[in-house]
């Protein structure tokens, strides 16, 4: 698509990098851009001056205009947009198409598609097939890109570097899928990790809207396609989705014999996904195994930051469901009793199991405010007893003050929240950025 000249609306700019990169990308590639986002121009401070002396960007911010979405060429959604947004139904009444930045890439670009979608694993998965690739391809490092869901990375602006021969690696959420059904396509290769209760609050408490989301990373696969399913979720998709054109891997577990630097059994599964997926590509067992095996994992994913004072530091602030968070405490089970900070937004996902195991994992608990805190305050306390403390926090940096005082010789302090990042936070790396700084603030 050449761009130039092109009347295009943004919706979103934000504050992860993405949306300043696409805005970048389209600008100088010629294009008369409208960037519009419901934050104002002091919350947007750090993006707009990224922005600054840019060409044919206008800005209107603290809202949306219907005007902005009326005789424009293409629409640029970007993810979290409400589905039922007046201004997107303006722009579909008049016949706009609607893109998102990520699947305007995939339909676009010649290269090779690899996309990986789940509620919890993602990420994990997407960055252990791309360092696999890259590094297997360590003499071609050009020809492996990585996008998507990504902290920092634009996905659009890639259109300008991957080639035929080349391989991008998606982490793709349920909302970037959207942009997959508009435009009818699928990854080359996909694959699902897992499907759990999220975002209820977006799809109004809707799973099947959830997951019909998430299955556009498979429904417009063709027979030479490869859809590679954790076996966790593989009975799920056979039973909605019985159509299913493409090839389907459901991969065995790794050997015990393999040694992950990333705790939990839940990364073992991500690794075998991972596994199946660069089999595809002619990469050896052998040489995945080196690969997967000394993977330090992810910043945010059950990061291990060190020890200080002889206590064990983790960041999980990607962990905005209870599910994850239970996944956080099982991997950890072997450690020490669990200093856990947690508590947000809220997402309407039930939180009756992870109340039940925390006391099975937990000798104090640091609580920090939001609506979801709100609901779950009075059973919190509940629980509170001689081995179980509780505590409410009202900022990161108390809370790790106060996990230091709580905690003994060979504790592991553990954020894993639980719930959203609203409120208190930018944003879930927000959130993370500051425990990562108390972290190394402590003497």
């Amino acid at each position: 698509m050449d761009f130039k000249g092109k009347k295009i609306t943004q919706m979103g700019l934000g504050l992860l990098g993405r949306g300043v990169g696409d805005a970048k990308f389209l600008a100088q590639s010629g294009a008369e851009l409208v960037v519009t986002d419901l934050k104002s121009a002091a919350d947007l401070a750090p993006s707009l001056e990224a922005l600054k002396g840019l060409p044919n960007i206008s800005f209107v911010l603290g809202r949306h205009r219907l005007e902005d979405f009326s005789h424009r060429d293409f629409i640029l959604k970007s993810a979290n947009v409400p589905l039922d947004s007046p201004f997107i139904a303006e722009a579909r009444r008049q016949g706009i198409p609607i893109e998102m930045s990520t699947s305007l890439f995939a339909r676009l670009t010649k290269a090779t598609i690899i996309g990986v979608t789940g509620t919890r694993g993602k990420s994990t998965t997407t960055h252990l097939i791309y360092e696999i690739l890259r590094q297997a391809y360590r003499d071609r490092p050009e020809k492996i890109y990585l996008g998507g869901n990504i902290r920092g990375v634009a996905t659009l602006p890639l259109l300008a570097k991957a080639n035929l021969g080349d391989i991008a690696v998606l982490e793709l959420d349920s909302w970037q899928l959207q942009g997959f059904g508009e435009s009818g396509i699928s990854p080359h290769i996909a694959v699902f990790t897992t499907f759990l209760d999220d975002h209820l609050n977006y799809y109004k408490d809707n799973r099947s809207l959830y997951l019909d989301d998430k299955a556009n990373i498979f429904k417009y696969q063709i027979a030479r396609d490869v859809l590679i399913l954790n076996p966790a979720v593989a009975s799920l998709i056979k039973e909605k989705y019985p159509a299913i054109e493409s090839q389907m891997i459901i991969p065995e577990a790794l050997p015990p014999s393999w040694r992950l630097s990333i705790p939990g059994n839940h990364n073992r599964e991500n690794a075998a996904l991972a596994l199946a997926a660069v089999r595809l590509c002619d990469i050896s067992e052998a040489e995945a195994r080196n690969i997967i095996e000394s993977f330090p994992g992810i910043p945010g994913r059950l990061q291990y930051l060190g020890e200080k004072n002889s206590l064990r530091f983790y960041n999980d602030t990607t962990a905005t469901t209870p599910d994850a968070t239970m996944a956080a405490l099982t991997a950890l089970a072997s450690h020490k009793k669990i200093i856990l900070i947690m508590g947000g937004a809220d997402k309407m996902l039930p939180m009756s199991r992870l109340l039940q195991v925390i006391p099975r994992y937990c000798k104090a608990v640091l609580v920090l405010p939001g609506t979801g805190t709100d609901i779950i305050r009075h059973d919190l306390d509940r629980l509170q007893n001689a081995d179980l403390r509780i505590g409410h926090v009202s900022s990161m940096a108390e809370a790790v003050n106060m996990a230091m005082k709580s905690a003994d010789t060979g504790d592991t302090i553990l954020l894993s929240p639980g719930f959203a990042s609203f409120g208190l936070f930018k944003n879930e790396f927000d959130r993370g950025d500051q425990f990562v700084a108390s972290y190394q603030n402590l003497p």
